[in-house]
């Protein structure tokens, strides 16, 4: 397994792209509170206003990711990275303006954009050869925790070295770009192929409605949510964690810079090879090292132990993410693929939020790593609810279960969601 046949101009390309529509969203909860933090109540309206872009988000990405015509996606997906432009623009050009003016451009700037990362992620699997999807994932992942390691000093340098209104304003420049970019690359994906997994699953899944065919890979998305709850825990909580050890609160960018610096490496250690085991099982076991890690951060004393503990709940998590796109792209048929990664895009930020809620609720009654442990407990539920799901939708057959390459068919089940379980039974 190698990385070779990702390599070319039209991957390059399309990563200019990516980059132009993601880096905004990895600034953009950070730069919401910097706006507004001089003005009375600044963090309560930052954290107000960090809500709003989530809500926004998590409702356009399933509702704005259904409407994608694969073959003629260019215009949709343009359409949304400018109204997420204009969002960001409002919030740049007019920072005093009432609160709720403000949170309502923070919607737009949430939910715009939100059905650009399963769009983009679809046209980079369509740019490659089909046996280099899970590479061409990988490396996705790869530019994608590069983004968020890189986007928190961004964020700072300009808001507190040169006008807190810049970041917003280089995320509208940075999605408008993107936006622009897109007719560089195809206009669209074919929804037809060679008779694979999910070409047959299409077939298979002929006459069901676009939201039943999602509504069937419900447990792919319980994962992904508890695979971005853990890193709610490790963003919002760190800081609390670090008073209580008695360490400068100033440690928890750089020890999340680690986390994601790990994270991408993770990633492309992960692409590099073949995995044994089911897909579902794989994820499984990422996700309880993730669980393990997360949960040594909330009792280990010291700041190095904190950073390698952090450091391997990265390599987890890239691992754990890889496994539930993959598993996707093989439940799944093709035409309405990029709607599924849209849904999973709504599942992970629900994950996220709703962990930073039980967090935000423990936080004043318990110590804050109490409030992590409580997290970790919540995570390793939603796990085993989507690993029974999956199990439960799948059936055993002959040959299952040995070494497989990485998001390859192997054995093939019962149908979910329209196509084929290649993970078969456990």
């Amino acid at each position: 397994m190698s990385y070779r046949d990702v390599v070319s101009r039209r991957v390059l390309t399309w990563a200019l792209v990516a980059v132009g529509a993601r880096m905004p969203v990895a600034m953009a909860p950070l730069a919401l509170v910097f706006l507004v933090r001089e003005r009375p109540g600044g963090y309560s309206l930052g954290a107000a206003l960090a809500a709003a872009y989530v809500i926004g988000e998590i409702t356009g990405a399933p509702v704005l990711g259904m409407r994608l015509d694969p073959r003629r996606a260019r215009p949709h997906l343009a359409a949304g990275l400018l109204a997420g432009a204009a969002g960001f623009a409002g919030l740049g050009a007019f920072p005093g303006a009432p609160a709720a003016i403000l949170m309502a451009f923070a919607f737009l700037a949430g939910a715009g954009p939100a059905a650009a990362p399963g769009g983009l992620r679809t046209l980079l699997t369509s740019l490659v050869p089909a046996h280099a999807a899970a590479q061409a994932l990988s490396a996705e992942s790869v530019l994608t925790f590069g983004v968020w390691a890189v986007s928190p000093a961004t964020v700072t340098g300009l808001a507190l070295g040169a006008d807190p209104r810049l970041p917003p304003l280089l995320a509208a420049a940075l999605m408008a770009s993107s936006a622009a970019g897109l007719w560089s690359l195809p206009a669209g994906w074919a929804a037809d192929g060679p008779d694979g997994p999910a070409e047959r699953g299409a077939r298979e899944g002929a006459g069901a409605s676009k939201p039943r065919l999602l509504a069937r890979a419900w447990p792919v998305y319980v994962t992904g949510a508890a695979s971005l709850s853990l890193l709610a825990l490790a963003e919002l909580v760190l800081p609390a964690l670090l008073e209580q050890r008695g360490i400068g609160v100033g440690w928890a960018g750089p020890l999340l810079t680690v986390m994601a610096v790990a994270s991408a490496v993770g990633a492309f250690l992960y692409g590099l090879r073949s995995w044994p085991g089911l897909l579902r099982t794989r994820s499984a076991a990422l996700m309880t090292g993730m669980s393990a890690a997360v949960a040594v951060v909330a009792l280990i004393p010291g700041t190095p132990g904190i950073a390698v503990a952090l450091a391997v709940a990265g390599l987890f998590q890239s691992g754990a993410m890889l496994t539930r796109n993959l598993s996707l792209r093989e439940v799944l048929p093709p035409e309405v693929l990029a709607a599924g990664y849209s849904v999973m895009y709504a599942a992970v930020g629900a994950g996220y939020a709703a962990t930073g809620s039980l967090a935000g609720a423990l936080l004043p009654h318990t110590a804050p790593s109490t409030a992590i442990l409580a997290g970790v407990v919540l995570t390793l539920l939603l796990t085993a609810v989507g690993w029974w799901g999956e199990r439960r939708a799948g059936r055993s057959a002959p040959g299952a279960g040995g070494p497989l390459p990485l998001g390859a068919a192997g054995a093939e089940g019962a149908p979910v969601g329209g196509g084929r379980d290649p993970e078969g039974g456990l």
